[in-house]
């Protein structure tokens, strides 16, 4: 995970370090570890890994009653103080809930502009979203904003299919985030797309932004194409 934290404003990561590994599923080709293509329809397969993969858990607590907890032990107290840095307690500790609105997505490459994906209402994106050369390097970049209370377990999930056949899964762990009035920004790995004949054309992706409890904050369904050549600009 390459996330830096800065107080207000600029690049910030999560208050928890996590697991930053990409996972891809066994046996299948890496055709793109960032907002890829989507199919229109979940799999039942997928639906499946989502109920399996859901982690129970314990009641949930305001971040006020959090804060209150255990107040008499001084080491988790410290640990609480450094976690919530100066976030206004009176201000957001009321609701159980945390809220992550997705502000901004934008693809950068090495010498070339920044793509800027706009955002679109209902998750699906005119066609295609955006076109990528082949064999070049790009990486995900975007903003979010946490609200009203933790949230723990953000991460970020791909999905790719070409021709019908899922090529590619990704998922990565974000990381566990305070609620700030600043947007936190994060950036993927690095990564090349595919090159060649049979990796040029059209693909399908969804993409999803989800906590440990499986909460969808934002899914996006969409096509893009990869290229012999960057479109005109």
């Amino acid at each position: 995970m390459h996330s830096d934290k800065e107080g207000k404003g600029g690049t910030a990561t999560s208050i928890a370090e996590s697991d930053s590994e990409i996972e891809h599923e066994p046996g299948e080709k890496n055709v793109s570890r960032q907002m890829s293509e989507s199919s229109l329809y979940t799999t039942e397969d997928e639906e499946e890994d989502e109920t399996h993969n859901k982690i129970e858990l314990g009641p949930q607590c305001t971040l006020k009653e959090q804060f209150e907890k255990d107040k008499d032990d001084e080491s988790l107290r410290r640990w609480k103080e450094q976690l919530l840095g100066s976030v206004d307690i009176n201000a957001v500790g009321e609701s159980l809930d945390p809220d992550v609105k997705i502000l901004s997505l934008e693809i950068k490459s090495p010498g070339r502009p920044d793509i800027v994906l706009p955002i679109p209402e209902g998750g699906k994106p005119q066609c295609p979203w955006f076109t990528l050369k082949e064999g070049s390097k790009y990486s995900l970049k975007f903003s979010f904003l946490v609200t009203n209370n933790i949230v723990t377990g953000l991460k970020y999930t791909n999905t790719v299919w070409k021709t019908g056949l899922k090529v590619d899964s990704t998922k990565q762990m974000i990381g566990a985030f305070s609620p700030q009035s600043e947007p936190y920004t994060h950036e993927m790995p690095e990564d090349t797309t595919p090159s060649g004949m049979f990796a040029r054309g059209s693909y399908s992706a969804r993409t999803k932004f989800l906590d440990d409890d499986n909460k969808c904050y934002l899914e996006i369904n969409y096509t893009f194409d990869i290229k012999k050549e960057w479109l005109a600009t």
